[in-house]
């Protein structure tokens, strides 16, 4: 049976002990979703030039954020991995395998909520920061048939992800208008298939510089979309903001 792809924005650190509206439809998706065999996480945090794949048997836990409370740096979430799968994954796409990096917190932070007893094997591809979007666009298109096996995608990112407007100290703050506007025009672009809006966000003008100052965070988003079959239809999970110029948009295609 065909497994879903997802995009999930996964925001601050602090959701992995937050209970909100964002964490509440993590946890329903992991209820309704059927289980799957594995699963790729697209890491907005494994940067890299060239695509990489975490081959191994088990990803160390990687914290990679600082200043945050303790409870944080508690948590623990460690599946085994699924080297079968990223072994063919690599093969698909022409990735390496390489263990250097794991599983960070766009990995663990989003399935802990999901899939709380990490049951589940995973394995781990990265941002390939030397490409252009079309062709990270092409190159996760190549990994449909591990659809087809039972693994599920997961991109792990945001739309919008603009830190330097960010307010830090009001999780639900009154959204930035230019992000408002970018959401939605790439909303409108994944519900209508264009690949070409967003393959080249940059011709959305001032919204598109505000929502996606650097690349690293849509990146996932890309790949996700790059999975869509043309039979698939799409839903959003979750379609807020947090900080007031991040977008928790979630995207599923099923």
């Amino acid at each position: 049976m065909k497994t879903p792809v997802l995009f999930i924005g996964h925001g601050s650190p602090m959701n992995i002990v937050q209970k909100n509206k964002f964490t509440m439809s993590l946890e329903t998706l992991g209820q309704t979703i059927t289980k799957p065999k594995a699963i790729c996480v697209f890491s907005a945090h494994w940067q890299t030039q060239g695509l990489k794949i975490h081959c191994g048997d088990r990803a160390k836990q990687i914290y990679d954020f600082f200043g945050f409370p303790d409870e944080l740096y508690r948590v623990t979430y460690n599946p085994v991995g699924a080297p079968g799968y990223a072994k063919k994954a690599a093969e698909l796409t022409g990735g390496k395998c390489d263990s250097s990096w794991g599983n960070d917190h766009a990995a663990w932070s989003v399935l802990h909520h999901m899939y709380p007893d990490a049951d589940v094997p995973v394995f781990y591809m990265s941002s390939d920061m030397t490409a252009d979007y079309r062709t990270i666009f092409d190159t996760a298109a190549k990994l449909k048939p591990l659809r087809e096996s039972g693994v599920l995608f997961i991109g792990s990112g945001n739309i919008v992800h603009n830190l330097r407007n960010a307010d830090f100290y009001n999780e639900d703050a009154e959204p930035n208008y230019r992000g408002v506007e970018f959401d939605n025009a790439i909303k409108g672009a994944v519900m209508g298939a264009n690949s070409d809006r967003i393959c080249d966000p940059m011709k959305l003008g001032e919204s598109a510089k505000f929502a996606v100052p650097t690349r690293d965070h849509y990146i996932p988003f890309v790949m996700a979309c790059g999975l869509r079959e043309k039979n698939d239809t799409v839903s959003f999970p979750c379609e807020i903001f947090q900080n007031a110029s991040v977008s928790m948009r979630s995207v599923i295609f099923t």
